[in-house]
């Protein structure tokens, strides 16, 4: 039991500086709720694994002997990637949720798992070799645009990436020599803005992300994510909008992600790709009408679907994220007006539509959480991870 508690306590200790850090160690004691001797210990053993770090406090003015300041240690970082149907983007991302790099990696055609591994382990090296010698990598986290087995790390089924079965986690691990995980895109994205982004500390929250590989999204309820009996729950993308519409990937016709659409978007502009985050700056550069009206339309589905979010969830904020968020800076006014055209008002007067905070960066840090999961849960795991 002693040694269960120890465990406890030094994850706890670990958590609150990797998610709110840094903290001095007279505010841990107050967070935690433990003794100041219990602190020092539990805060030593972590400097012994080499997770945080102290340094001394600025002159606060206070008279006695001021307390370190604890950091979690960056340089501890955990490989993050996303796969897409025109590029992968990895990144490096250390305790605390520091960014050293993010890499988007256009490929010419839909990548397959084995090119995604290839273009992975060649990022890796070369951002490894520019960062220096003492980034240390632990693990791998993958935020996948589809349904996952997140226990077994196995992408049942990725339509647009045409991905079927595949044990992307084992096949990853064997490629680049660290524990791997896999879970779903947009799941991923929601736990990161929830911990780091606008979405911080709400109980009650919808997520949109969008990009070339459609609409994911993500719930939190009454403070817990919404997974299903399955862990595949809150597919927001694919509701019906549009009876007679585009048919879909999942076998159905007029899903929301079939109507509102980064590819319909790009046609118009006159592109292949793009960083989801980039639609902003392309709709301020082009002149084309078409591509105004096309904006409006999606809006206008998007805010029925938002609408229809509101009545199930009763949400404290909708974030979008990728395209979506793009959309929404470009007319938020229009979007805004019919949620509300559409909603029971009682539900939607005080929800707010807001961009992911973390722009590009929210799906890497979702899958850094994924990834460093095993050793907040237990520090003293990281001595069995090698170097």
């Amino acid at each position: 039991m002693g040694d269960q508690i120890h465990r406890r306590n030094l994850a706890e200790v670990l958590s609150l500086v990797h998610e709110g850090g840094p903290y001095t160690r007279a505010e841990l004691t107050r967070r935690s709720g433990l003794n100041r001797s219990t602190i020092a210990r539990l805060v030593n053993e972590l400097m012994n694994l080499d997770l945080v770090r102290e340094s001394e406090p600025r002159d606060s003015g206070v008279v006695g002997r001021p307390s370190p300041i604890v950091h979690a240690n960056d340089d501890v970082v955990v490989v993050c990637v996303n796969p897409d149907v025109d590029a992968i983007t990895v990144g490096l991302v250390g305790l605390g949720g520091k960014i050293h790099c993010r890499v988007r990696y256009p490929t010419q055609s839909i990548p397959t798992v084995k090119e995604m591994i290839k273009i992975v382990s060649k990022v890796v090296r070369e951002s490894v070799a520019g960062l220096g010698n003492d980034i240390r990598i632990v693990a791998v986290g993958i935020a996948v645009p589809g349904i996952v087995r997140v226990d077994e790390g196995v992408v049942e089924f990725a339509p647009h990436l045409n991905w079927h079965n595949e044990p992307v986690a084992r096949l990853m691990e064997a490629g680049l020599g660290y524990p791997a995980f896999a879970a779903n895109d947009a799941n991923l994205g929601t736990i990161a803005e929830r911990l780091y982004g606008t979405a911080s500390g709400m109980s009650d929250v919808i997520y949109l992300h969008g990009s070339r590989s459609g609409i994911g999204g993500g719930v939190i309820a009454n403070g817990r994510p919404l997974s299903g009996a399955h862990g595949f729950g809150a597919e927001l993308g694919h509701i019906e909008v549009a009876p007679k519409g585009v048919a879909c990937c999942c076998g159905r016709s007029g899903c929301l992600e079939t109507e509102v659409s980064l590819s319909r978007l790009l046609d118009i502009l006159g592109l292949t790709s793009m960083d989801p985050d980039d639609l902003g700056q392309a709709i301020e550069a082009s002149a084309d009408t078409r591509l105004w009206r096309e904006i409006n339309r999606q809006l206008d589905v998007l805010a029925v679907s938002i609408s229809n979010f509101i009545s199930v969830f009763n949400p404290e904020v909708v974030v979008l994220a990728g395209f979506l968020g793009g959309l929404l800076d470009a007319n938020p006014t229009r979007l805004k007006e019919r949620v509300e055209a559409n909603s029971f008002r009682q539900l939607s007067v005080d929800v707010r539509l807001v961009r992911a905070q973390l722009r590009s960066d929210h799906l890497l840090v979702g899958a850094a959480e994924l990834a460093f999961a095993s050793i907040l849960q237990d520090p003293s795991s990281i001595e069995q991870v090698g170097s």
